[in-house]
C-alpha cells in the first residue's frame, strides 16, 4: 500500500468523496485522476474517455503544467498500451512503459516515464475509460522524483497493493463518471422541457395578439370610408398590438437563446434579459449588481434559469407592477435576489401546479451546484426569491 502522506483509509474516504461530491463530468474527471496521482505517490496521473473514432473524446492529466500539455500538442491516440488497456480490459503494470514492446513513443514535449499502472474503467461491460499513473515516487524521493527507469531489481515501483487501490478508485470513478453524465443528461431534457414550454407560451401569446391585430385591421378597414375618425383609432391599435406581439417575440427568443455566459458572463446576460423584459411588459424591471466576481459556469447557468423563473412567474402570474433583480458578491461566491409587489402566496400552500413546479425546479437548479434557495411571500405581500452559490 502507498507510504504517501494521504495513505490509508481517511485518504481513500477523502477521495471516494471528493468524487461523489461533483456533478460537472469534466470536474469528476479531474478530481478522479487528483486523488489518484496523490494516493499511489505517482509522478504523473491521467484519464481518457474514448471516443467512437480511434481517439479521445476527453484527456485529463495531473503532474504537468499547462504550458507542458500544450507544447506536447493534440491528444494522444488509442494505439500502442492505451489501445491495449482499453481493447483487453485488464490492469497493466510495467516496470519500464518504453520497454514495452507495444510502446509506440511520444511527442518531443511529452514529460519522460518509466514505472507504469494503468487500468480501464469499466461501466457493466462498456470500457468508458482508461487511467493510468507513471513514475512512482520512492518514499524518500517525494520532492525529487528519480530519474526514469525500473525500481530497485528491476520491478516496477508501483506494486500489486497499489493496483488493488487504483482498482477501487477505478470502480468508485466508474459510479462517478456515470452519475456525471446522468446529470448532465438530466439538464438537457430539463432545457429542452423548458423549450417546449417557451414554445407553447410564445404560441398562447402572439397568437392571441395577433388574432386580436386581424379583427381591429379588419375593422378599421370597413371604418376607413364612413367613419375617418373611428378608423384612425382601430389603426392606432393595430400599432401597440404589433409593437406588443413583437416584444413578446423578442423576449422569448431571448430566453431561448441567451446570451452565451462563457463569452458575457452572468451579469452582462441578465442585464440584456431584463432590458427586454423591462420593454415587453407593463412592470417595471430592474437590475443592479455588486462586486461579483466569474463563477464556475454550471453555478451561473444555474442562477440564469432560476432569474428567468423567478421572473416569469412573476411577470405572469402575480400582477406586479414592479420587479427588481439584485445580484451581489458573498464571500467567493454571490446571492441572486428577485422581488416583486404583486399579490404573493402561501409558500406552504401552493394551489397552482405551474407555480408548485417552477418551485421544485428552482430549488433542484440550486441545490445542484451546491447552492440554496429561499422562498419568502404571503398573500398580498408581493414575493422574494433569494439563491446563494458557493463559487469556485
Amino acid at each position: 500500500m502507498s507510504h504517501g502522506p494521504r495513505s490509508g483509509l481517511y485518504a481513500v474516504s477523502s477521495a471516494l468523496l471528493a468524487m461523489s461530491r461533483h456533478l460537472e463530468v469534466r470536474d469528476v474527471l479531474k478530481t478522479i485522476v487528483a486523488s489518484a496521482r496523490e494516493l499511489l505517490d505517482a509522478q504523473y496521473a491521467a484519464l481518457g474517455v474514448p471516443d467512437d473514432h480511434g481517439g479521445f473524446a476527453q484527456f485529463v492529466v495531473d503532474g504537468v503544467s499547462d504550458a507542458q500539455w500544450k507544447a506536447i500538442g493534440p491528444l494522444p491516440r488509442q494505439h500502442g498500451i492505451l489501445a491495449a488497456m482499453l481493447r483487453e480490459a485488464r490492469p497493466e503494470r510495467l516496470a519500464d512503459v518504453r520497454e514495452d514492446p507495444r510502446f509506440e513513443g511520444w511527442p518531443e514535449a511529452h514529460p519522460d516515464m518509466s514505472d507504469f499502472l494503468g487500468l480501464p474503467i469499466r461501466d457493466g461491460d462498456e470500457i468508458i475509460g482508461a487511467l493510468f499513473l507513471a513514475n512512482k515516487l520512492r518514499p524518500t524521493e517525494e520532492h525529487h522524483p528519480h530519474p526514469p527507469g525500473p525500481g530497485k531489481d528491476g520491478a516496477c515501483g508501483f506494486t500489486e497493493d497499489d493496483e488493488e487501490l487504483l482498482t477501487i478508485l477505478a470502480q468508485h470513478a466508474a459510479i462517478a463518471l456515470t452519475n456525471a453524465r446522468l446529470y448532465e443528461r438530466s439538464r438537457e431534457l430539463t432545457i429542452a422541457e423548458e423549450r417546449s414550454r417557451l414554445a407553447h407560451e410564445l404560441h398562447d401569446a402572439v397568437s392571441q395578439k395577433l388574432f386580436s391585430l386581424r379583427l381591429t385591421a379588419q375593422a378599421a378597414a370597413t371604418l376607413v370610408d364612413r367613419d375617418p375618425s373611428r378608423a384612425k383609432g382601430e389603426l392606432q391599435q393595430v400599432a401597440a398590438l404589433a409593437a406588443e406581439a413583437t416584444e413578446e417575440l423578442r423576449a422569448a427568443v431571448v430566453e431561448l437563446r441567451p446570451t452565451a455566459l462563457d463569452e458575457d458572463g452572468l451579469v452582462a446576460t441578465l442585464r440584456t434579459q431584463i432590458q427586454v423584459l423591462d420593454r415587453a411588459h407593463t412592470a417595471r424591471v430592474t437590475f443592479s449588481s455588486n462586486g461579483v466576481r466569474a463563477l464556475p459556469a454550471s453555478q451561473e447557468e444555474a442562477m440564469l434559469r432560476v432569474s428567468q423563473e423567478a421572473l416569469h412567474n412573476a411577470l405572469r402570474h402575480s400582477g406586479a407592477t414592479r420587479v427588481a433583480v439584485i445580484l451581489e458578491r458573498r464571500g467567493p461566491g454571490a446571492v441572486l435576489r428577485v422581488t416583486d409587489d404583486g399579490s404573493g402566496f402561501d409558500p406552504t400552500a401552493i394551489r397552482s401546479a405551474g407555480r408548485h413546479l417552477g418551485l421544485v425546479s428552482m430549488r433542484d437548479r440550486a441545490s445542484g451546484v451546491g447552492g440554496t434557495l429561499t422562498v419568502e411571500s404571503a398573500p398580498g405581500k408581493g414575493t422574494m426569491i433569494e439563491m446563494e452559490v458557493p463559487g469556485g
